[in-house]
């Protein structure tokens, strides 16, 4: 009961950070030279038409006076809120922006997923086999790669391994390999993912090993592009957090008492270790699902970043609004499971007192 109370107060702790993000999306879309009727309609547009749009957006009364500002900011919280996104201006214009948002997400999900999946998978074992056989070539090895990742830009690293796995490119012959396919666009296989098996006129969702496999392999270069510095962050953190654990007065504690080295290492130091971890990969998580925005791009990706730099460039304020208040619920969404997490992880950090 303690566990769900602490998850309710953390709940209600977010409401007051959406607020706060929601008002700071009005507040600059409001300043910003985004003009609503120059996007719909061009700069010669009539001004009659002009007019009767301005009624349509809410900006403005039948009688031709403005809306209040303050009236405006409590129709855009309560739309926004309730996931009543209206339309789109440019990008798909008359196309809800809800839908065109649903549409994009799974891409997104998708290349932000198997980019989480590359730096753990491969970042956290780097880290820890860095701390534990410290200053041998091992280590170094390990450090100086993770240095390297992180030292290169996203947008670079995309650029130059699209160009290596382009047609005509220095590793070209990925894209025949086992699977056909290409590097370049969104996987059509992503939308077949799961076929159906019929049990007793029950539909059940039965996964497609051959479209995950060309999906996966598709989306591997992006994912490994934008799972890069992640995993550059996790070795270098990673190996700090292990050599700390290792020097703890615990640990000698634990090795006094005939615990085996398996044990002090998986029961003892990776468990600490995961302690200063935590947040990092937590903040990875945002950062890779809603800050794709410059890998989708070069990529040829149509996901949510893609979609957030169109609307951008095309005033389309429906989908900015829209898209920044998914991203506000994602970032508020992996700060609950962090301090959720820290919890499990942590025993030392009791629910009884809620913040202690």
């Amino acid at each position: 009961m303690n566990k769900l109370l602490y998850i309710a107060k953390r709940l209600v702790l977010g409401v007051p950070v959406i607020l706060f993000g929601l008002t700071m999306t009005y507040v600059i879309l409001y300043l910003s030279p985004f003009d609503p009727m120059t996007a719909i309609l061009g700069r010669d547009s009539d001004p009659q038409t002009a007019r009767q749009l301005a009624i349509s957006l809410g900006l403005r009364y039948p009688n031709g006076d403005p809306v209040p500002l303050w009236i405006q900011y409590k129709n855009f919280l309560i739309e926004t809120t309730t996931f009543d996104f209206g339309q789109s201006w440019v990008v798909t214009r008359g196309q809800s922006a809800a839908q065109l948002i649903w549409e994009r997400m799974p891409a997104t999900l998708w290349l932000g997923t198997w980019s989480v999946a590359i730096a753990l998978v491969l970042g956290i074992p780097l880290g820890l086999y860095a701390g534990l056989r410290a200053n041998t070539w091992g280590d170094y090895t390990a450090s100086f790669g993770g240095i390297v990742w992180r030292a290169m830009p996203n947008f670079w690293l995309a650029v130059m391994l699209a160009g290596l796995l382009s047609a005509g490119g220095l590793l070209s012959f990925y894209r025949g390999f086992l699977i056909p396919t290409d590097v370049i666009g969104t996987p059509a296989a992503l939308g077949n993912l799961f076929g159906s098996y019929s049990l007793g006129g029950i539909g059940i969702p039965v996964p497609n090993p051959y479209n995950w496999a060309v999906a996966f392999k598709w989306i591997l270069p992006a994912a490994l592009v934008l799972g890069s510095s992640s995993m550059g962050n996790e070795v270098r953190i990673g190996r700090t957090a292990v050599l700390e654990s290792i020097n703890a007065p615990y640990i000698d504690t634990a090795k006094a008492k005939g615990l085996s080295e398996r044990v002090i290492i998986g029961k003892h130091v990776a468990r600490n270790a995961m302690i200063p971890l935590l947040p990092v990969i937590m903040g990875e998580f945002y950062l890779l699902i809603g800050g794709s925005v410059l890998v989708e791009l070069i990529f040829g990706i149509r996901g949510l970043g893609n979609l957030y730099l169109s609307a951008i460039f095309a005033s389309d304020v429906p989908i900015i609004g829209a898209l920044t208040y998914v991203f506000i619920l994602i970032l508020v969404f992996f700060n609950i499971a962090q301090d959720v997490a820290y919890t499990i992880i942590d025993p030392r950090i009791g629910l009884e007192g809620g913040d202690d």
